[in-house]
C-alpha cells in the first residue's frame, strides 16, 4: 500500500486482556512524521564553464547511454585510483568498466547500486584489464581550492539494466 492511500494515517491502539471498558481505545489517528529536507550549502562550488563548441544531434544520438547495475566491483590491484566493475547492462553478458574514483567511492558501497554508462566507446585496456565503456560522474572544484569533488551518476534502482537513455 503507498504512503498516500492512508496506511500511515491511523493506526490501532492495543487493547488490554484485562477486559475492563475503560482501558479499551478506539483508533486514533497518527501524525505522520514530517519530511525533513537536507540542505547543501552550494556556496562553496565553482562550476566549469560550459563548452562554447556545439554537437550536433546526429554526434549526439551516436553515444549510448544506458543505465548499468553494479553486480561486483573491486580495486585493482597495483592502482591507487582505479575500481574494476563487473556490470549488468542488459544483455546478458557481463560488461567489465574500469573507472578512476577510488579516490571518492570504496568498491563495496558501490555493489547494488544503478549507475550510467557510455557502452559504445571503443574498449581500451588500463593496468592489463580491457574496459569497455565509461561511467558517467558530475565533477566539480570548490571555491578558493583545488579540490576536487566526484559524484558518481546513480539513478533509481526500479530502472532496469539496459535501459536506455535519450
Amino acid at each position: 500500500m503507498r504512503r498516500d492511500e492512508g496506511y500511515f494515517k491511523t493506526l490501532p491502539t492495543m487493547k488490554s486482556l484485562g477486559g475492563s471498558e475503560t482501558s479499551k481505545k478506539a483508533e486514533k489517528p497518527v501524525e505522520a512524521a514530517p519530511v525533513v529536507e537536507e540542505k547543501i550549502d552550494f556556496s562553496n562550488v565553482k562550476i566549469e564553464p560550459l563548452f562554447e563548441e556545439t554537437v550536433d544531434f546526429d554526434t549526439f544520438s551516436k553515444s549510448d547511454f544506458r543505465a548499468v547495475k553494479v553486480k561486483e566491483c573491486v580495486a585493482v590491484p597495483k592502482s591507487k585510483k582505479l575500481l574494476q566493475f563487473t556490470l549488468d547492462d542488459g544483455t546478458g553478458v557481463d560488461r567489465t568498466i574500469l573507472s578512476g574514483i577510488h579516490t571518492f567511492y570504496e568498491p563495496e558501497e558501490l555493489v547494488g547500486k544503478t549507475l550510467i554508462a557510455i557502452t559504445n566507446l571503443p574498449p581500451r585496456a588500463m593496468m592489463g584489464i580491457e574496459s569497455c565503456g565509461m561511467l558517467l560522474s558530475a565533477v566539480n572544484n570548490l571555491k578558493d581550492s583545488e579540490e576536487e569533488e566526484l559524484h558518481l551518476l546513480m539513478v533509481d534502482n526500479h530502472i532496469p539494466a539496459g535501459a536506455k537513455l535519450y
